[in-house]
């Protein structure tokens, strides 16, 4: 015999309306993991092409080479935690249609839990965020002194 009967199945459909919420933000934490996995691929492709020049290059190519490459890696280790902490979102919030469900399924009403699941859920998107905007930052940074460091090459030259 089967744990759902008709009468249960029909008490799921809150549950499922309920649910929704949390799927729907493990959508958009998946489409902002997509963009931020690119900006890791982006810095590490670009840091294997400043190693190349770090190793063959003109001491000068050499010096600019080290000094974005100390860049790279402050940015990376920035979208690298991003991930770690969207990865959890998306995780804690998995948990918390489980944990829905599995209420609803053996009768167990604990709105701390469910409350604390959404909270970390929450807290590791906004620690995520936090970690893909200081990238951004210092990739802009990083982008004026290139350009104004090419601009003033430009008036010397």
């Amino acid at each position: 015999m089967s744990v759902l009967t008709a009468k249960s199945v029909a008490e799921l459909v809150p549950v499922i309306e309920t649910s929704v919420g949390p799927v729907i933000l493990i959508s958009g934490v998946g489409l902002l993991l997509l963009s931020m996995t690119n900006r890791l691929g982006r810095i590490v492709d670009t840091s294997r092409l400043l190693a190349r020049d770090l190793r063959e290059g003109t001491p000068d190519a050499k010096v600019r080479a080290d000094a974005q490459l100390r860049i790279l890696g402050r940015r990376a280790n920035y979208v690298r935690r991003a991930i770690a902490f969207a990865t959890l979102s998306v995780l804690f919030a998995a948990i918390l249609v489980i944990v829905l469900f599995l209420g609803a399924l053996l009768g167990v009403d604990d709105p701390l839990l469910v409350a604390g699941l959404f909270i970390l859920c929450m807290a590791s998107l906004i620690a995520s965020l936090i970690g893909f905007l200081r990238d951004i930052n210092i990739a802009l940074a990083a982008l004026r002194n290139e350009v104004g460091s090419a601009t003033a090459t430009d008036m010397r030259g």
